[in-house]
C-alpha cells in the first residue's frame, strides 16, 4: 500500500481471504493460537465453533471461506506480522461488557474494529496504527460508514500495560487517527467512533 494512504510504506496491507489465509495462519501458529488459542474468533457468533485450538482454527477458516471474516493483514514481504479484525455487527456480534454496551448504545455502527494483534517481534514500532489504517482503508473501499472500536482507555492510568494485553490498541492511538470518544465500556475500555467516507 502506498504512503499516500497514511500506511507505513515499508509494509503492505492486504485483506484476509483464502489467498492470504496461509500467511494469517502462520502468524497465529507462531503465537500459539492467540489469546488461549482463540484464532481471533471470540467476537464472532461462536455457536458452531468446535472445541479447543483446532476447533477455533477450523471455524475461522470456515468463516474466511464464506467471506464473513474480515481483517487487514499487515505484510512484511510474504509474512503476515499483524492484523486488525473488522466487520459488520452481524459478523462480529460479541463484545466484552455487552450488557452495558447494549444499555447505553444509541444505534449500531456500520462496522466494528474488534481486535488488533501484532507479532511480538514488531511491537512498539507503529504497526498497530498501520493495521488500523489498513482496516479503515478496506472499509472505505467497501462503502464506508460509521466505524466503532473499543480500545483500552489508559488516560488515567500511570502504570504501563504490557502491549500483549492491548488487544485493540489505546484511546490515544484512536484519537490520533481521528476517532471520537463516546463513552466508557467496562473499567478500562471505551467506545470510539469515526465516519469513514466511501473511497472514490
Amino acid at each position: 500500500m502506498s504512503s499516500d494512504t497514511g500506511v507505513d510504506a515499508t509494509f503492505d496491507v492486504s485483506p484476509l481471504s483464502t489467498e492470504t489465509w496461509p500467511a494469517f495462519e502462520a502468524l497465529v501458529q507462531r503465537h500459539n493460537g492467540i489469546f488461549s488459542g482463540c484464532w481471533c474468533t471470540n467476537f464472532h457468533d461462536c455457536a458452531e465453533r468446535g472445541p479447543g485450538y483446532e476447533g477455533s482454527r477450523a471455524f475461522k477458516r470456515q468463516l474466511v471461506e464464506a467471506d464473513v471474516a474480515h481483517a487487514a493483514l499487515v505484510l512484511a514481504g510474504d509474512e503476515a506480522i499483524a492484523w486488525a479484525e473488522f466487520g459488520t455487527p452481524g459478523e462480529l456480534p460479541n463484545l466484552h461488557h455487552r450488557k452495558q454496551y447494549d444499555a447505553e448504545k444509541e444505534g449500531e455502527p456500520d462496522y466494528r474494529i474488534t481486535c488488533v494483534f501484532v507479532d511480538r517481534r514488531y511491537r512498539r514500532q507503529g504497526v498497530t496504527e498501520t493495521a488500523i489504517r489498513g482496516a479503515l482503508d478496506l472499509i472505505a473501499q467497501a462503502g464506508g460508514g460509521v466505524v466503532e472500536s473499543y480500545p483500552h482507555d489508559l488516560t488515567q492510568q500511570t502504570k504501563k500495560m504490557s502491549s500483549s494485553f492491548l488487544y485493540n490498541g489505546t484511546r490515544r492511538l484512536y484519537e490520533r487517527l481521528g476517532f471520537t470518544y463516546l463513552r466508557p465500556k467496562g473499567l478500562k475500555n471505551c467506545v470510539m467512533s469515526i465516519e469513514v467516507p466511501v473511497q472514490p
